[in-house]
């Protein structure tokens, strides 16, 4: 029987004796000698035996780990890096705003053509690329040490500015995959990344990539996309000066865009050039026929990246188009017939120092025009839109159309005499009060008085309810002033309120695509429109037309039936007029961005003027004329010859030569059967201090003086 060394301590001996075993050894084996067999020999004990591990064990076993981790970074790079991502740009690609007629009007974001194919590209524009991006690129396998030990001496013995060893296949990496940081776990990955492309992708594939992503300045971005941009032809037609500019951008786009550096972009192409003399891929010759390029920019496809409607307009814009994974365009409202009109009417208004913003909509609240300053270029700030300004009288519209629904008419009567409330005492601007009026009286000669007296009959939060009811969402507070308009609004808000008028529906949401947006059920519910009653609506026209041709705002009067209201704030800093006819609604807003006063300054002056200019244009139609007086009919019947004796009467010939001077007025000439009327220029109150301070607004001829209103 064999030593069992598994078995209780001290083994046991082959006739069973475990504990004469146990004695002997103080409870451990026996030693070696002791283990006998039954007839006398010597064994060993069957113990466990230590092998050296092999050194190919390890290489077996770290070649299999890297297999691994290949193939968890193959996957890796298949799920989050496919290779079609290398052909999608940087940056979201552009969203093309146009006009309600489809023609493009504005383009926002990334400038993006269809990709390039380097193998069709001539050999000197792949080339001006690769002489000064990546010498050695058909050679490589996506990284350069040559170009990276090249780099490193550079950046450490030189003082100048940092050179980098990327090369156009880690490039393509970078622009395609990664983002920008400057850490080492980025350019390990840029590095996998770069063998991976090399893997599976050509060297013309990779190029074409490369050519079709790489951002030239002037938010563009591709070869084709630059090509057009700068020099208005395809790639295909550059020429070696054009290719070398192009390829010497690569650097620094932003600071060499030719558009902005022209010098600095030629002197860059001039290296480009004598790098690919030094490559060996341009002849010294040819290199010293190349002359600098000239920018011919494609103006046919120039579009303005921001105008006062486009940047109103664009939120609006993307929302609808979703998600923009390639270039896609929206149509908007913008009428540009009526937008020309519209620039014109404002930049022929005369004003210095003061600005302006004009918008007009369809009742139905498509805006069509948009003006929100004197220049974009100098201020994007969109006046129409953004500015937060008191409407002044032009607010009267909500405490009229509440007294209305109050059972008021146009020809109730109303005190126009002064009246305190709550300590706060309005006045008329012009310190006339005509008694008891009616309410189309008070509304077209703009009393201040009688809309207060009107605000405090009815109560401020019916007031407050008109114009919530068309569309006004702007704070109003809870107080009797804010019939003289004391709370601020914009002028698409104002404007949309008086195109509820106009479209006899309420509220007019303005809007500047011309699909309508989509509206959820609990939108539909709770924000339906309502219709403006019939007798309701007539009752505001008549307000309107009073205050437009024969009010306040009579120098807007058309040749067409015209509805507005003038607005006028205190110490002339804000002054509009907002009115509609023939199916177009307009507002105009007049006033300094640091809301100081302007002497002279009315709604029914610069305001009313321009909104007439653009109305004319945009309608077609002429300024109101005043009616002829009707010539006196004389029944030659009962006349007993009376009409021969006027007619030899009023014969020139026959009238005297009149001259002479009536004092304080002036000087009168009558002869040959015509009246000369000289006036007294000293007594005129158009040629004092007033007249001199509306000229600062308009140098042509003074507004007219109206009773407008002050708070």
């Amino acid at each position: 029987m064999r030593f069992n060394p598994f078995g209780p301590v001290g083994g046991a001996r082959p006739d069973g004796d475990d504990d004469d075993a146990l004695e002997l050894t103080g409870g451990m084996p026996p030693p070696r000698a002791e283990y006998q067999s039954a007839d006398g020999d010597d064994y060993a004990p069957d113990l466990p035996v230590v092998q050296r591990a092999s050194r190919w064990r390890w290489v077996t076993r770290g070649l299999a780990a890297a297999i691994v981790l290949f193939v968890f970074a193959v996957g890796w790079l298949a799920v989050t890096a496919p290779l079609s991502k290398s052909l999608q740009p940087p940056t979201p690609p552009s969203i093309t705003l146009l006009a309600d007629d489809g023609t493009p009007i504005a383009r926002r974001g990334a400038i993006l053509e269809a990709p390039v194919d380097a193998a069709k590209l001539p050999k000197n524009v792949t080339n001006a690329f690769l002489a000064i991006e990546d010498r050695r690129f058909r050679s490589h396998w996506g990284i350069d040490p040559r170009g990276i030990a090249r780099a490193f001496f550079h950046n450490v013995t030189s003082k100048g500015r940092d050179q980098g060893g990327s090369t156009i296949t880690q490039q393509l990496a970078k622009n395609a995959f990664l983002d920008s940081d400057r850490t080492a776990a980025r350019k390990i990955r840029e590095v996998m990344i770069a063998f991976w492309l090399e893997a599976w992708l050509s060297k013309d594939q990779i190029l074409s990539r490369y050519l079709s992503n790489v951002y030239f300045g002037d938010n563009v971005y591709g070869l084709r996309a630059a090509a057009r941009h700068y020099f208005g032809r395809t790639p295909e037609n550059l020429s070696i000066a054009q290719a070398a500019m192009l390829a010497g951008l690569v650097k620094a786009p932003s600071k060499l865009a030719p558009t902005v550096n022209l010098q600095g972009a030629r002197d860059r192409a001039k290296l480009v050039v004598a790098a690919m003399v030094d490559a060996k891929l341009l002849d010294k010759a040819d290199a010293a026929d190349v002359r600098p390029a000239r920018i011919v920019p494609d103006r046919r496809r120039t579009l303005p990246n921001g105008t006062y409607f486009a940047d109103w307009v664009l939120p609006e814009a993307r929302d609808h188009a979703g998600e923009i994974a390639t270039e896609t365009t929206v149509q908007t409202t913008l009428d540009r017939r009526l937008q020309k009109a519209a620039e014109r009417a404002t930049k022929r208004a005369g004003l210095r120092d003061a600005q302006i913003a004009l918008v007009a909509m369809r009742p139905d609240g498509r805006v069509v025009a948009m003006v929100g300053g004197k220049s974009y270029v100098d201020s994007p700030f969109n006046r129409a839109t953004q500015a937060q300004r008191q409407p002044g009288s032009a607010f009267k519209l909500f405490v009229y159309l509440a007294a209305l629904r109050n059972g008021m008419t146009p020809d109730s009567v109303i005190d126009d005499e002064p009246i305190t409330i709550a300590k706060w005492s309005p006045k008329n601007s012009d310190g006339r009060y005509l008694g008891p009026i009616s309410l189309r009286q008070a509304f077209a000669r703009s009393s201040n008085v009688a809309a207060a007296r009107i605000t405090q009959q009815v109560g401020v939060a019916k007031v407050i309810q008109a114009a919530r009811d068309l569309g006004v969402s702007t704070p109003i507070p809870n107080e009797a002033t804010i019939a003289l308009g004391t709370s601020s609004m914009s002028l698409l808000e104002l404007t949309a309120a008086y195109a509820s008028v106009a479209a006899e529906r309420y509220p007019v949401r303005p809007r500047g695509l011309e699909a309508e947006p989509e509206r959820g059920v609990l939108a539909t519910l709770t924000d339906r429109t309502r219709a403006l009653s019939g007798d309701l609506h007539d009752q505001m026209l008549d307000l309107l037309s009073a205050s437009a041709e024969t009010g306040t705002g009579r120098a807007a009067a058309l040749s067409v039936p015209t509805y507005g209201k003038t607005g006028t704030t205190q110490d002339n800093r804000d002054a509009l007029f907002i009115g509609f006819a023939n199916g177009l609604v307009c507002g105009v807003w007049v006033g300094n961005d640091d809301n100081t006063p302007n002497a002279g300054l009315s709604g029914g002056g610069i305001p009313a003027r321009v909104w007439r200019d653009f109305m004319q244009s945009a309608l077609g139609v002429g300024a109101a004329v005043a009616p002829e007086p009707e010539p006196e009919i004389v029944d030659p019947d009962t006349a007993n010859g009376v009409e021969e004796t006027l007619e030899n009467f009023l014969d020139p010939a026959n009238i005297p030569t009149v001259e002479g001077e009536i004092p304080g007025v002036g000087r009168v000439r009558l002869r040959n059967g015509e009246l000369n009327f000289e006036p007294n220029r000293s007594n005129d109150p158009e040629r004092g201090p007033d007249r001199r301070r509306r000229d600062r607004f308009d140098d042509r001829a003074p507004p007219p003086r109206d009773p407008e209103d002050v708070p």
